[in-house]
């Protein structure tokens, strides 16, 4: 653990959830039954993207999926995560840089209508979504063509900015690569006024999956991804700044955004009082 030098600048960071997957069993959110959940009990995965900001910056993290994505995949779109950045005062086209934690069809789905955004993305990344891993129709699964086509596009017209490793995207703000869910996974160190915090993408789904050191189930390295747990934690200022991908209680544990209360503040204390470690345990239901 660390704590943020005076020198530093810090950032709101912000959290729309604006989708879910309703009456999904617990037991899919583990590789290995550990006795983590109740059996027969529904575990739902929230969709998000993040913002981080302050007076001077804007930095998107993701891009959420759009309609078409989200009815032919099962899944319930609450908002339209471009148009919800408007409560923000932002439009997509006034976006200059975005980070994508990893290319997956829920965090890179909208990246097309961000025309004049820097996308940071992780080389190895590119490469393996681009590579020969794409003829097992399993891996490729989480992938929509669409994206890649539209990354590689934009590898071509100079907008696809690739990382190899630690890169700092604005000042303060660092991407560190994580594999395990994908070769190219990376997550997003954020300074704030309440310490150090770390989106994980889908390093973390849930809390359960990094508290109980039990993976998510869709992983293209198994070691790798627990190793990226002990690289989480070292680089966040304790459990509750760990922000994890797809848990329902982010949401629910930080307060929402003052006159724009679909999105969630995690530069702010969690409102419960509950270690992430509790309150993850209480999702399986």
């Amino acid at each position: 653990m660390s704590t943020v030098n005076g020198d530093t600048p810090l950032y709101e960071v912000l959290a729309l959830r604006f989708g879910t997957h309703a009456g999904r069993p617990a037991r899919d959110n583990f590789l290995l039954d550990e006795g983590q959940f109740t059996p027969g009990s529904d575990m739902p995965n929230d969709y998000y993207l993040w913002v981080v900001r302050d007076d001077r910056h804007f930095l998107l993290v993701d891009t959420g999926f759009p309609e078409d994505m989200a009815r032919r995949r099962g899944r319930t779109l609450f908002r339209d995560p471009v148009e919800a950045l408007g409560d923000l005062g932002v439009a997509a086209g006034d976006v200059s840089d975005l980070v994508v934690t990893h290319l997956h069809y829920d965090h890179a789905g909208n990246l097309d209508r961000f025309p004049h955004a820097r996308i940071h993305l992780q080389e190895e990344e590119l490469r393996f979504c681009t590579g020969p891993s794409m003829r097992h129709h399993v891996v490729r699964r989480p992938f929509e063509p669409v994206n890649v086509k539209t990354a590689v596009q934009a590898l071509f017209e100079d907008q696809l900015v690739l990382h190899r490793g630690e890169a700092e995207i604005i000042p303060g703000v660092t991407v560190h690569p994580v594999p395990g869910h994908t070769p190219g996974s990376q997550v997003v160190r954020v300074p704030t006024a309440r310490g150090w915090v770390v989106l994980a993408g889908d390093a973390a789904h849930l809390w359960a999956n990094i508290r109980l050191r039990s993976p998510f189930p869709i992983l293209e390295s198994l070691t790798p991804m627990l190793d990226g747990y002990d690289t989480i934690e070292a680089l966040a200022d304790g459990d509750d700044h760990v922000i994890p991908g797809h848990d329902p209680l982010v949401a629910l544990r930080f307060p929402p955004l003052p006159g724009a209360p679909d999105w969630t503040c995690l530069h702010e204390p969690a409102v419960d009082g509950l270690p992430a470690a509790a309150a993850s345990a209480g999702t399986a239901r």
